[in-house]
């Protein structure tokens, strides 16, 4: 059987509507994958976390080392629940440096994740935009490979996919890229990729966070809520009843005195009021939070509050809202 060498999908020329179809059989690229390369023509496959979950399960039956690529502005709350399907050593690889802002010091990022329960054995963190760090990367993964088969695995828009083309174009002869695109599910089936006659990464499709807005809203707005650049942070001093709010996604109800600074994508408005706004379709979480933690706005973005107090947060259905320690 061909796989598209984008998603590594089964190619299939007998129905456009199911994924993997191709016009030619031997076409390195499904159609879905080829619109995606030349048109930016984004169709959402629809898939469940079971397929992914049994991926993972049979990973964690090898003894082959796991790169575990997370996104630092995107931390997924359910990170720890993975040491339920991999025993495997793991590599943490902290993407996309380039969107937090570069005042933030690496080491203060990396110690972040201490308390991580799983079998982490190393950390670094890259950017594949700037090509940061990809030295130390390779050599860190030769380093601690128990076999040819490393492992990439992480959630969907964690940067998978981009950084296995980074690593593709910086120490192989690849001419051919894996698809990569602002929306789920982008990889939907593994894919291997030799790099040499010792080293294999196998990429593995994104798990899915039904609870993240980038999996609710349509790509007009994805484009917005995904930063492509150094995200510029605001700070607000609360001293009366305020309102902050993102128009159509996030309102947060202010009302004490503190200090919240906003980390989203330089792209969206926000706006401060002083009387109510319309919340319509928004849903409310209370929240709570302690000295100097987050407020995460799963797929969003995150406020670090200052002092200890409670809020009104409005949005979106179906959007976790949840407080975990300060990352800044």
């Amino acid at each position: 059987m061909n796989k598209c060498h984008g998603c590594g999908t089964i190619l299939q020329i007998s129905d456009p509507n199911k994924e993997g179809y191709t016009k030619k059989i031997d076409n390195a690229l499904c159609e879905r994958c080829f619109r995606i390369k030349h048109y930016s023509d984004y169709k959402l496959v629809m898939k469940n976390n079971n397929d992914f979950i049994d991926i993972l399960k049979n990973i964690g039956k090898t003894n082959s080392l796991v790169v575990l690529v997370v996104d630092l502005f995107n931390i997924p709350k359910m990170l720890d629940e993975l040491d339920k399907y991999l025993n495997n050593r793991i590599l943490l690889v902290l993407t996309k440096r380039d969107v937090l802002p570069l005042s933030i010091y690496d080491d203060n990022l990396l110690k972040y994740f201490d308390d991580c329960h799983l079998n982490i054995i190393d950390k670094v963190i890259i950017s594949s935009t700037k090509n940061y760090h990809f030295d130390e990367l390779i050599s860190k993964i030769r380093k601690y490979q128990t076999s040819a088969s490393v492992y990439v695995v992480g959630f969907t828009n964690a940067g998978k996919s981009t950084m296995i083309n980074r690593l593709m174009a910086d120490y192989t002869d690849y001419d051919s890229v894996i698809t990569t695109s602002m929306l789920p599910s982008t990889t939907i089936n593994t894919i291997d990729i030799k790099v040499d006659d010792t080293l294999t990464l196998i990429d593995t499709p994104g798990l899915l966070d039904d609870s993240s807005m980038m999996n609710i809203v349509d790509v007009s707005i994805l484009k917005n809520i995904i930063p492509s650049k150094e995200i510029k942070p605001i700070t607000y001093q609360i001293k009366d009843h305020q309102i902050i709010y993102i128009k159509d996604l996030l309102y947060v109800d202010c009302l004490n005195n503190n200090s919240l600074t906003f980390y989203v994508a330089n792209t969206l408005d926000v706006e401060r009021s002083f009387k109510e706004k319309n919340i319509d379709g928004l849903i409310l979480h209370q929240v709570t939070t302690n000295d100097n933690e987050d407020i995460v706005i799963n797929g969003l973005g995150f406020i670090k509050v200052v002092k200890k107090d409670t809020f009104k947060i409005y949005t979106l259905p179906n959007v976790d809202v949840y407080v975990r320690k300060a990352l800044i």
